[in-house]
Parts: structure tokens; sequence; C-alpha cells
């Protein structure tokens, strides 16, 4: 007989962490473009006159607020429903990773509407995260 704290095989878990992790920071990343699109859209009423109902600093400021609440609002759940416990690290490691990521390559997001991160930075974050599935609190 099974008990609850058996753990599951390593290959697996790092499989579902893989799956989780692409998944959150494609979820994050659209969040983050999303939401900093309105920022360019207010900035560009201001100039033309027309006030948006919000300022461009406050629509940056929820972009990059809503992106770091995502990552581990997608990461914990995610890896709950793919039956895997005591993810704290995994979490805490990939909203780190991605805040870093964000914070190195928001400036290249600033620019222009549909603009990804930089690839690397993207799979790196994934990857990390991933293998952070490993860690197990006790």
């Amino acid at each position: 007989m099974a008990s609850s704290s058996s753990r599951t095989p390593l290959l697996p878990r790092l499989l579902k962490a893989l799956v989780v992790s692409l998944v959150a920071v494609a979820a994050s990343h659209v969040v983050l473009s999303d939401t900093l699109r309105l920022s360019l859209m207010g900035q560009a009423a201001a100039a033309l006159g027309e006030a948006p109902g919000y300022s461009s600093d406050q629509a940056f400021t929820a972009a990059v607020v809503n992106t770091l609440l995502t990552m581990p609002l997608v990461l914990w759940p995610g890896m709950l429903i793919s039956g895997e416990r005591r993810v704290g690290p995994m979490v805490l490691v990939g909203t780190v990773s991605w805040q870093v990521a964000v914070w190195s390559g928001i400036d290249a997001l600033g620019e222009a509407p549909g603009v990804l991160l930089p690839l690397p930075s993207l799979a790196l974050v994934v990857a990390v995260t991933a293998l952070a599935a490993v860690l197990r609190r006790k």
C-alpha cells in the first residue's frame, strides 16, 4: 500500500515541471505584453492631448505587478493539478527568475507592442524553474 507521502520519480516530476513552467512563462508574458500595450496607448493618448483615464506610469506599474503575480498563480496550481506537492522552492525560483528576466529585458518591451523578451532569457527561466522542481521542501 502506497503512503500519501510517496514521491514522484525524478523524470516524471521534471517533465511535469517543464510543461507547467512553459505555460507559466507564456501566461506571464501575455499579461506583461498586454498591460504594457496599455501603457503605450496611454503615452500616445497623452501626446495627442486625450486623457485615457489612467497614466502610462500606472499602466506600466500594473504590468510589472500583474506579471509577477501571474507566475506563482500559474506555477502553484499547475503543479498541484499535475499531482505534485511540495512545490514551494519551484514557485520561488520561478518567480524570482521571471522577475530578473523581465527587469533585464523590459527596455525591449517598452519600445513597441507585441515584442517578446529575448528567447534565450525565456528559455533560461523555463529551464531554471523546471530544474527547481527537484528541490522539495520538507
